[in-house]
């Protein structure tokens, strides 16, 4: 097992918590998952549709539903609990926004849900590299073929890529579909 790889916990509310903000980057939720939480999906609703009252917040993009999160978080008081419901690039940027505002360990709990698709960081131009399902991906960056390496950053919510033919330039093996 590669230590740097994140291990999730079962899914459960903290009861020591004031208040449980849950986000997610899909929808629907299951409805056992919305109880006793404050409720924040990204999910755009169809034009001319209303949101209900019980309905959980909705936003256009993870970017958006992130912004918001940041801001409500600057002005959060001690004893929120927040819970992050997704894919690793999300969990992970959903946890470097709550450790910015102030937030610890006890109060930030995630759980991968959905798709294994991964964030990817050239390690030679310093992109990122979104959705990757393959363990060889060309970098959108300098173009250079990236061995996507079991290695997971918590600080850049990524995993990491080097040049695979950095010994032979190339020679680069078959892509595998690993990541669906």
């Amino acid at each position: 097992m590669i230590k740097s790889r994140p291990i999730y916990e079962n899914f459960r509310i903290d009861p020591a918590g004031r208040a449980h903000l849950l986000v997610a980057d899909f929808f629907p939720l299951p409805e056992d998952v919305q109880q006793g939480f404050e409720v924040w999906v990204v999910h755009v609703v169809a034009p001319g549709i209303q949101a209900q009252e019980s309905s959980p917040r909705a936003f256009r993009s993870a970017a958006d539903l992130l912004a918001t999160l940041a801001s409500r978080l600057a002005r959060e008081s001690v004893g929120l609990r927040l819970y992050a419901l997704g894919t690793e690039p999300f969990l992970w940027d959903v946890n470097n926004i709550a450790r910015a505002a102030g937030l610890g360990n006890g109060e930030i709990f995630l759980k991968q849900a959905g798709s294994l698709k991964r964030r990817v960081y050239c390690s030679h131009c310093k992109t990122m590299n979104e959705d990757v399902s393959k363990s060889i991906v060309k970098c959108r960056g300098c173009g250079a073929n990236l061995f996507v390496r079991d290695h997971f950053s918590r600080r850049l919510a990524a995993f990491m890529g080097v040049a695979v033919d950095a010994e032979v330039p190339g020679e680069i093996p078959q892509a595998e579909v690993i990541y669906p």
